[in-house]
């Protein structure tokens, strides 16, 4: 498994996330911006509207950029145990401990990436090849990590 590689594309995911915020942040301050009216109160409630969605998407591009953040301080060099940057293979399929961002697919492999402050995280952390960790009742197995 190349672990470079899957940061490369969980960078990907992640600046493509930052652009598509950025870009709606862009939209709708334009959107805002055309519903200036001397129309009275109605307008004003449109443009309130519009100012919570930004401030909405704003959070979610700030939250975003701290993933990108914990991305480029990740260590791609092959881990001994589970830690943050371990590429985990287990007896019920592959995790990357780095941040959430669902799942990517690497060598027709389905990865799923998740917080080191997620329960998964948290269980499997610590651990070697071998071992066995149980979350929400199901136990798994570390077979191998990266």
């Amino acid at each position: 498994m190349n672990k470079k590689e899957i940061l490369q594309i969980l960078k990907d995911k992640i600046s493509t996330k930052i652009q598509t915020f950025e870009n709606l942040i862009n939209e709708t301050r334009a959107s805002s911006n055309d519903t200036k009216s001397s129309m009275g109160d109605k307008y004003e409630t449109g443009r309130e509207m519009l100012q919570q969605e930004i401030n909405n998407i704003q959070r979610q591009l700030n939250e975003t950029l701290i993933q990108q953040n914990v991305l480029q301080k990740l260590n791609t060099e092959t881990c001994t145990k589970v830690q943050t940057g371990a590429l985990v293979e287990t007896d019920k399929g592959w995790f990357y401990i780095s941040v959430s961002s669902g799942e990517i697919i690497f060598e027709d492999r389905k990865i799923i990436t998740v917080s080191n402050e997620s329960p998964l995280a948290k269980a499997m952390t610590g651990l070697v090849s071998g071992q066995i960790f149980s979350i929400n009742n199901t136990d798994y197995s570390v077979k191998n990590m990266y």
